[in-house]
């Protein structure tokens, strides 16, 4: 018997290190290509959204053109580099100009600050501090730039490499873009690929729905939230550089910003035909094209968004919106699109999990109805 035990402790032990073994070739494997693989990340998830959320107008420009999938993708790069890649450039170039303008004329020494007002002293809680910062810079405002370093000097830092950076977002656009292109051309198999991906990950029928939620929540929210953000602000900053207004490219960006939080742009356009009446050295005739372009402009996410959202997954808009800012903090410009999208497909998902029964019924149903549909057809 004591034989037999110890037969038996010297195979588990065998096993136990070719367990071992076999773990950590897989972990060093796996550490190898995540470290290789990291530097193109931001531009393959980009590239993957884009192409997720323009593959159905792929396959309809393919349909009505007749071309062939890689002459029809590259159609689409053309076309989008020409519709969206120019105005994107000159409104990038005039908020790199106008950051590196603001910063490099500022002079401490020919600003002036006017006097507070006695009341002042009389706010709550910060009054007196208030009054004080400010008669400081009154009386002294190269010392009290002074008494602000090194926040200032961090500030300008900042703010000098996110316009040094504009033209790397662009270019990284651009190739994102190619990127959708490679794999719009490569659709089927792509979709094929991905879809035995998440079926070994999870089942059968577990990963066709969880493949189904993870594709219209790409859609949903890259097109019907922050594309429609995009798309505004674009035509918003055309009109503002068309209109002479200073940092037509800034005002863009806080378009954008406030589009993915869900508010009417009309917020900045209208302050923005105040400007075009009141400073504007156009006639009459331009001053009312400029505004009637820039209400249209301002409400036009309110014709798109039920072109582009009508179909999906509906994600709650805290979910998008951290998603954009968190994205936007640790990557940039770049992560404000990215971060949207991948913060609501994990949420989807982790829901998706959460609710497993439901989905998979729901899932069955609309097979059978659709079954039922093309028999009936």
């Amino acid at each position: 018997m004591s034989v037999d035990i110890n037969a038996a402790k010297k195979f588990l032990s065998r096993d136990f290190m070719d367990f071992c073994i076999r773990l950590g070739l897989i972990v060093v494997v796996v550490v190898a290509c995540e470290r290789i693989f990291a530097p193109f990340l931001p531009i393959m998830l980009w590239g993957v959204i884009l192409a997720v959320s323009l593959y159905p107008l792929f396959l309809s420009l393919c349909r009505r053109t007749g071309f062939s999938p890689g002459h029809t993708a590259t159609l689409m790069v053309v076309l989008g580099i020409l519709l969206l890649g120019v105005p994107t450039v000159m409104l990038g170039s005039s908020f790199a100009t106008h950051i590196f303008d603001v910063v490099g004329n500022f002079d401490v020494s020919a600003a002036t600050v006017s006097a507070p007002d006695a009341s002042v002293k009389d706010w709550p809680v910060v009054g007196e501090r208030v009054f004080d910062a400010w008669s400081f810079a009154h009386t002294d405002l190269p010392g009290f730039v002074e008494s602000l370093q090194p926040q200032l000097g961090n500030f300008s830092k900042s703010a000098l490499k996110a316009a040094a950076s504009t033209a790397g977002t662009l270019l990284f656009f651009f190739g994102a873009l190619i990127i959708a292109g490679v794999m719009m051309a490569y659709g089927e198999s792509g979709t094929a690929a991905m879809g035995r991906i998440f079926r070994r990950m999870v089942g059968e029928q577990k990963g066709s729905v969880m493949h189904t939620i993870t594709t219209l929540t790409v859609r949903s929210v890259a097109t019907g939230v922050v594309g429609v953000a995009f798309i505004q602000a674009l035509l918003l900053g055309v009109g503002f550089m068309m209109a002479g207004i200073p940092a037509a490219g800034l005002l863009a960006l806080v378009v954008l910003v406030i589009g993915i939080l869900q508010l009417p742009a009309l917020l900045v356009s209208l302050p923005a035909i105040a400007f075009v009446w009141g400073m504007g050295d156009g006639g009459t005739v331009v001053n009312v094209a400029l505004t009637v372009y820039f209400v249209v402009a301002g409400i036009a996410d309110n014709v798109l968004k039920p072109m582009l959202l009508g179909r999906g997954v509906s994600v709650p808009m805290p979910v998008v919106l951290l998603g954009a800012l968190g994205g936007m903090m640790g990557a940039g410009i770049v992560g404000l699109f990215v971060g949207a999208v991948i913060l609501s497909v994990g949420y989807e998902l982790f829901m998706g999990w959460v609710d497993e029964d439901a989905l998979t019924a729901a899932m069955s149903e609309g097979d059978a109805a659709g079954t039922s549909q093309g028999a009936a057809d």
